[in-house]
């Protein structure tokens, strides 16, 4: 039986996250309080199941792009399948076309389920980070690197746009979404300049003493001249004399020489991230 998540379900759904958490072959997208009262705000919407009187399972839906995005489903001894026709329905009830789900790579049995009730793999996502290191990188020639202050959103989406081949997320904020997030003290922009022109840019976002490169990217047209690993060395730079004890950086599958680069930087990964996608209605 699959019900709505109830105030006295979240002392076992905390067992659940923490059983989660021993195991990287059982981890999804979830809630990232781990303490009840946090648990409440985290969590306060979403579904359990229900099996001989026992919660085995639990899943939410949420706004994600031009869909709705899961966490979860996450379950202990259990099929994931009728948490996930909930989600269906709840999806098509909103008018969502697409849903997104989000288990580690190690996560076989998850992603089995999903595939077998109609999602498809779209990308992996692998997390890297390091301790505090010198990963200063000079400014190659020709190109200058400056701290963006007032953020001119028609100029980060045309830069944004030209250096994102997959992921265009941040196309869809408003002009006055975009300006608030770069107003936000934690969060850092510099753009790379070429003759005069933006080529490339950076977003370091940092939060209880550990830092975040969030987006690097640069024009098909101006790689290959080291400008990427510039734009990635200002960000550690600052991050690191901030007080960072950590930065975190990611890169998808495809983009093979942005993980050779932070593997040969002595950055470690963390986690693996497949992100899969299910078209409603097909």
């Amino acid at each position: 039986m699959v019900r709505s998540l109830l105030p006295e379900d979240l002392g076992s759904l905390l067992e659940l996250l923490l059983w989660m958490d021993a195991d990287p072959a059982q981890r999804v997208l979830a809630p990232e309080a781990r303490e009840l009262d946090e648990l409440r705000w985290a969590a306060d919407e979403g579904w359990v199941l229900v099996e001989d009187g026992r919660i085995a399972g639990y899943a939410a839906l949420y706004p994600f792009r031009q869909g709705g995005a899961l966490e979860g489903p996450l379950v202990r001894n259990a099929s994931s399948w009728p948490l996930l026709e909930r989600a269906d329905g709840e999806a098509a009830g909103r008018g969502w076309q697409t849903v997104y789900a989000f288990p580690a790579e190690e996560n076989t049995r998850l992603r089995g389920e999903l595939e077998g009730f109609g999602y498809a793999p779209l990308h992996t996502t692998y997390h890297f980070a390091s301790p505090p290191a010198d990963l200063s990188y000079p400014e190659p020639a020709g190109v200058t690197i400056r701290a963006v202050e007032n953020l001119d959103p028609d100029v980060y989406c045309n830069l944004y746009r030209a250096s994102e081949d997959t992921w265009s997320m941040r196309l869809s904020w408003t002009a006055l979404e975009l300006i608030e997030h770069f107003s936000r003290p934690d969060v850092l922009l510099w753009y790379a300049y070429l003759s005069g022109e933006p080529v490339g840019l950076v977003e370091l976002e940092v939060d209880d003493g550990e830092a975040l490169v969030s987006y690097l990217g640069v024009v098909p047209q101006a790689r290959g001249r080291g400008i990427g690993r510039a734009l990635l060395g200002r960000a550690a730079s600052a991050a690191f004399s901030g007080g960072a004890a950590l930065l975190r950086v990611r890169a998808h599958d495809h983009e093979k020489e942005a993980i050779a680069l932070y593997q040969r930087l002595g950055f470690k990964q963390t986690d693996a991230v497949v992100t899969y996608t299910k078209e409603l209605g097909r």
